[in-house]
This record gives structure tokens, C-alpha cells and sequence, in this order.
């Protein structure tokens, strides 16, 4: 595994998700205080947006039924969902993020 851009840091804002395609594979990203986060696109559950979700702290709120996973572990706050979902490490080069994948 390599570490790959991912994104521009602008074109994540503080506070938000964006989902993104890193060597093929669909990746969430965000940033929460300038710090970004990525995990696997789709909720455990049933495979809602998590780029889409409400970013709280360390968690992001799934949008179709309010599952609740840590960003920086994958694990799981509050169901439906009962699996973790995939976390990668991220960097910064320049104004670039880079998700390890």
C-alpha cells in the first residue's frame, strides 16, 4: 500500500465529507478541524453515503438510518449498524490529502 492524493484540502471543507475514488476504490473524506479522516464510502448497514453524513466530533451520522461510527476507529457509536467500518491513514503533502488505501 501507498499513500495516494486523494483530494485537494480545499476541496474538503472544515466540518464536511466528501466521497471520493482513490485507486478504484470509494472513499469518504473528512475534515474535522483542519484533521482529515477517511473511511469506506458505505455504511455496515445498508450501504448509505457516509460523505453525506453529519460530521459530530470524532463521528460521522449516517443519513439513511442514523448509524453512528468513530472516525478515527471505525467503530461503530450507535446502530443499526453492528460492523465497523474500514478506516485509512491520511496525510498531508503541500495542499494535498493523501489516504493510504
Amino acid at each position: 500500500m501507498a499513500f495516494t492524493k486523494a483530494a485537494a484540502k480545499k476541496d474538503v471543507p472544515e466540518g464536511k465529507g466528501r466521497k471520493v475514488s482513490v485507486n478504484g476504490k470509494e472513499i469518504a473524506l473528512f475534515n474535522v478541524g483542519g484533521k482529515f479522516f477517511a473511511t469506506d464510502a458505505k455504511c455496515t448497514h445498508a450501504g448509505g453515503p457516509l460523505a453525506n453524513g453529519t460530521l459530530k466530533d470524532f463521528c460521522v451520522d449516517c443519513p439513511w438510518h442514523h448509524s453512528i461510527f468513530d472516525l478515527r476507529t471505525g467503530a461503530v457509536k450507535q446502530g443499526p449498524a453492528a460492523k465497523p467500518v474500514a478506516v485509512y491513514k491520511t496525510k498531508m503533502e503541500k495542499d494535498d490529502v493523501l489516504v493510504d488505501v
